[in-house]
């Protein structure tokens, strides 16, 4: 037997940005309904590192995360519990001196967008952090930055949701997507969803989203290589990030180091993935350079998952071009964990006002257009192959 429900507003997709546009849209008093093929931020939402940063991001994107990193502040307020964040500040390592011309230059553009950063020099980053290895040049700081855990920011912004009122779906698929008159259909096994405004938040598979409404982009896989550590004494107290992007490391409160770099194996027809020994080891070889005291630590845990990567790396946000009342939200590319608390806000601008005070038109979907195809009126989703 189908179950059948309408509501304002249906979201596919239980990454932390679908959560968070489901809890901002009850609050505004909207019916949601949100449906996710796995469980809430089982793919990019809770694979990845866990880095709340501001600092390094594209330029387009500091007014989203300024804007989100209030809301990271007021987590528990928003969900009931702080998700493990920790403001530890951001240190943006230096390797060379042409690391640090950039780690300066982007430091005067991030003042002019209200970011303030602290460039560190060699001696005062030998004397204050004196677990750094030698191939350290200096660094630029983010006090305000930090990391929270990615396994529980979705499912509580999911938890949050039903809470509030929404319908929130885990392990139900959508298999079609269509407009139907001014509303829109969707249909999972049991289960018919109809809908006024609709929210393509759906991560890696958002671009078949996309094209049953006649939008293709060109949206790739992402697939990161994560490992873990065994309990150790505190000593990392930064995020650690380095120019270039190939290393990125961080401590939890139980001790353990959190790292990563480079890409793991994915199959996107059979939604599978997982990290590559040699490119672990690449990852841990770099960690060893930038802290020397991991040497002879113990990798207890490796794991991976599937994220979609946007050519210009930046994400899709905002209405669709071919069919009125679709937001899309989507192709955040390896850095829309610390976005989603504003993303989930700005979509229920879109949806309420018409239109989001944060600025978007880096996102448009409209910068794809050349890869278009002609609007179809109805579509299947494959959930395989990439389009």
């Amino acid at each position: 037997m189908t179950e059948r429900v309408d509501v304002d507003v249906a979201i596919v997709g239980g990454g932390i940005q679908g959560c968070s546009a489901a809890l901002q849209l009850r609050r505004a008093g909207l019916s949601v309904c949100l449906m996710e093929k796995g469980a809430l931020g089982s793919q990019a939402s809770g694979v990845n590192f866990g880095g709340v940063r501001q600092q390094g991001r594209h330029l387009a994107e500091l007014p989203l995360a300024r804007r989100s990193r209030e809301l990271w502040g007021r987590l528990r307020e928003l969900v009931g519990t702080d998700c493990e964040f920790v403001a530890s500040g951001h240190l943006k390592l230096a390797r060379s001196d042409a690391d640090m011309d950039e780690l300066e230059r982007y430091l005067a553009d991030a003042a002019d967008l209200g970011l303030h950063l602290e460039l560190i020099g060699a001696k005062r980053i030998r004397a204050e952090y004196p677990w750094l290895g030698d191939k350290v040049f200096g660094a630029s700081l983010a006090p305000e930055d930090g990391h929270a855990n990615p396994r529980l920011v979705a499912p509580a912004f999911g938890r949050a949701a039903r809470a509030a009122g929404a319908e929130v779906r885990e392990f139900t698929r959508v298999v079609a997507a269509a407009r139907d008159g001014d509303r829109f259909a969707l249909r999972c096994e049991g289960l018919e969803v109809s809908s006024r405004f609709l929210v393509n938040a759906a991560g890696a598979w958002a671009g078949e989203i996309a094209a049953a409404f006649g939008e293709r982009v060109p949206i790739a896989i992402h697939s990161p290589d994560m490992l873990v550590t065994e309990a150790l004494p505190p000593l990392v107290t930064r995020s650690i990030g380095v120019c270039g992007g190939d290393v990125y490391l961080r401590q939890a409160a139980r001790g353990n180091v959190i790292l990563g770099g480079g890409q793991g194996w994915a199959d996107f027809e059979r939604e599978r993935s997982r990290p590559l020994s040699e490119v672990s080891a690449r990852a841990i070889d770099k960690a060893m350079q930038i802290v020397p005291w991991l040497e002879s630590v113990l990798v207890i845990r490796t794991w991976s998952g599937l994220e979609g990567l946007m050519p210009d790396h930046l994400p899709v946000v905002g209405f669709s071009r071919t069919t009125p009342n679709l937001v899309h939200a989507f192709g955040f590319s390896g850095h829309g964990f610390q976005l989603g608390p504003a993303i989930g806000m700005i979509i229920a601008e879109l949806i309420r006002n018409g239109a989001s005070a944060s600025p978007l038109g880096a996102f448009d979907i409209g910068r794809f257009a050349a890869v278009e195809e002609p609007r179809g009126t109805a579509a299947d989703l494959n959930h395989g192959g990439a389009k």
